[in-house]
This record gives structure tokens, C-alpha cells and sequence, in this order.
């Protein structure tokens, strides 16, 4: 729970108990908990927002990856017939 240990929550549990007294502490544990639940609630409406678009634009930079492979393609192809051209008459032209 938050990379805390028992050790730690006991002092917290402590000290909190010290400074709010027996009688607000159930209330503020029970705000607390409210605050948290609220907390987790926005976090996964923000995360059910999100993620659609975020998958939209992993699948458009995929889309852009592949065409600029193919590009790349042709054109080592088309640099590899244009340096086998000039060897090609050389070698005509010693025969």
C-alpha cells in the first residue's frame, strides 16, 4: 500500500491518533477513504478517455512505419538498378 511497510503505517496510525484524538479519527479515516476511492475513480475515467486515442495513434504511427519501410525498399531497389547499370556496361565493354 503505497510502498509502505507495517513498521511506517503503525507510526502514521500513531501519530495521527496523537494529534486528531479517538473521537475524529473514524471520521477523517473514512474521508480519507472517500478521497482515495475519488482519486481511483477520476484516474480510470481519465484512463478510459485516453486509451482509445492513445491506440488510435499507435496504430496511425504503425500505418506511417510500414509506408516509410516500403519507401526505403524502393529506393535501395531503385539505387541498387542504377549502380548495377554503369558495372553492367563496363563489363560489356571489356567482352
Amino acid at each position: 500500500m503505497f510502498g509502505l511497510g507495517a513498521g511506517e503505517i503503525l507510526i502514521i496510525l500513531i501519530i495521527a491518533f496523537l494529534l486528531f484524538g479517538p473521537k475524529q479519527l473514524p471520521e477523517i479515516g473514512r474521508q480519507v477513504g472517500k478521497a482515495v476511492k475519488g482519486f481511483k475513480e477520476t484516474a480510470d475515467d481519465l484512463r478510459k478517455s485516453v486509451e482509445p486515442e492513445v491506440n488510435l495513434i499507435q496504430q496511425e504511427v504503425k500505418m506511417v512505419e510500414q509506408d516509410l519501410q516500403a519507401s526505403m525498399k524502393e529506393a535501395e531497389e531503385e539505387i541498387n538498378k542504377i549502380t548495377t547499370k554503369p558495372d553492367q556496361a563496363a563489363d560489356s565493354a571489356k567482352a
